[in-house]
């Protein structure tokens, strides 16, 4: 298989592959559910039908939109579920996790090129090969060569523990400097974001664990954003969402364009409220700018990548990826922080590669632990 092709595929018709981007975000969710009830019940049939129904659909769905790498992806899936539904091979978590991880690729493959990006960071060549090898290997050798492949498209090994929500004591509330009126401060601007969680029962812990991995992503670099500025930043840096309406911020389908350009103004929003109370200017700054790009494709004043200060390019990163495990979760996946860190990897031109590195050792210490 030449698995270079698919590195830069060209587009044959936008607006078919357009429509594939909308028929896969309804499908992904169909594997997800088959996947989780095959791993219950591995020998039910009806089960195993409807997961390769499901593959087989986004092939089909593939083939008419003319989008070649669908309809590989899909059918290199189809291969090994063919072993499995044939009783060659045993369905285990490991290749359970594969097909998942395999499907996201495909998703994020198709949002990249509807965007003009290219697909070189999401190591499809060596997940395409390795599906091919999976799809030929003896049944012994299947966990092995999927444990393999996910740590070489992910960059992480496959077994997982789950973040913990818990703030390092040494990092909250005791920075060198800080005064009874800043801890003050901080304990009110906790207490708002607070009230943005409870909006949705989606988003009870987001806080602390958003906090947890902004302090210690600084720390593994040496700690060079103020630690009680980046805290200050990360308790407000949506509260700006709270001044629009729940139909806009909350809403679960797909959103308008007017919806999008409302949303755009929430980080200006809480940043006026930081520039208001003295001492919280760089919190201000970091907040303003966290939805700014490198590639300078943020917003709202599309700063490239020097402009951006560093506490925005951690709270960018750390906020995605938290937003990716809620969209797992939305769409009924397990919470996977295995497939969210790839996903985060995968965008290496919506963060600064300075700051994934650190992210990167302090998620690996979280799971290796």
């Amino acid at each position: 298989m030449d698995t270079q092709a698919f590195v830069a595929p060209a587009i044959q018709d936008r607006e078919a592959l357009e429509e594939f981007a909308d028929i896969l975000t309804d499908r992904a969710p169909e594997v997800e559910r088959d996947v989780a009830q095959l791993l219950k019940n591995p020998a039910d049939q009806k089960i195993t039908a409807d997961l390769f129904r499901s593959i087989h659909n986004i092939k089909g769905d593939a083939s008419l939109c003319k989008f070649a790498l669908g309809v590989t992806i899909a059918h290199l899936i189809e291969s090994v579920m063919g072993r499995f539904r044939g009783g060659e091979i045993v369905f285990t978590e490991l290749l359970g996790e594969l097909i998942l991880l395999t499907v996201d690729r495909l998703e994020l493959a198709t949002e990249d090129l509807l965007h003009g990006k290219p697909l070189d960071n999401l190591r499809l060549p060596e997940l395409l090969t390795g599906l091919e090898q999976i799809a030929q290997a003896s049944p012994e050798q299947v966990d092995t060569l999927s444990a393999e492949l996910i740590e070489v498209v992910t960059g992480f090994p496959s077994v997982l523990a789950d973040i913990p929500v818990r703030v390092p004591q040494d990092n909250r509330h005791s920075h060198s400097g800080e005064t009874k009126s800043s801890a003050a401060d901080l304990q009110f601007f906790r207490s708002l974001a607070l009230q943005l969680e409870s909006r949705s029962p989606l988003f009870k812990g987001r806080t602390m664990r958003i906090l947890r991995l902004a302090l210690e992503t600084n720390k593994a670099a040496g700690s060079p954003v103020n630690p009680q500025q980046l805290e200050a930043a990360v308790y407000l840096h949506d509260v700006g969402m709270m001044f629009l309406p729940e139909s806009v911020w909350l809403k679960v389908g797909k959103m308008t364009d007017h919806d999008k350009q409302l949303l755009r103004s929430h980080p200006g929003l809480a940043a006026g409220l930081l520039l208001r109370i003295p001492g919280w200017e760089g919190a201000a700054e970091m907040v303003a700018q966290h939805h700014e790009m490198p590639d300078g494709a943020g917003y709202p004043q599309e700063l490239a990548s020097d402009a951006i200060c560093a506490g925005a390019k951690i709270l960018s990163i750390v906020d995605a990826f938290e937003s990716v495990m809620l969209k797992h979760i939305h769409r009924g996946k397990n919470r996977s922080v295995l497939r969210a860190i790839a996903e985060i990897n995968a965008c290496d031109k919506q963060f600064a590669p300075e700051w994934i590195a650190p992210f990167n050792v302090v998620i690996r210490k979280t799971i290796e632990t």
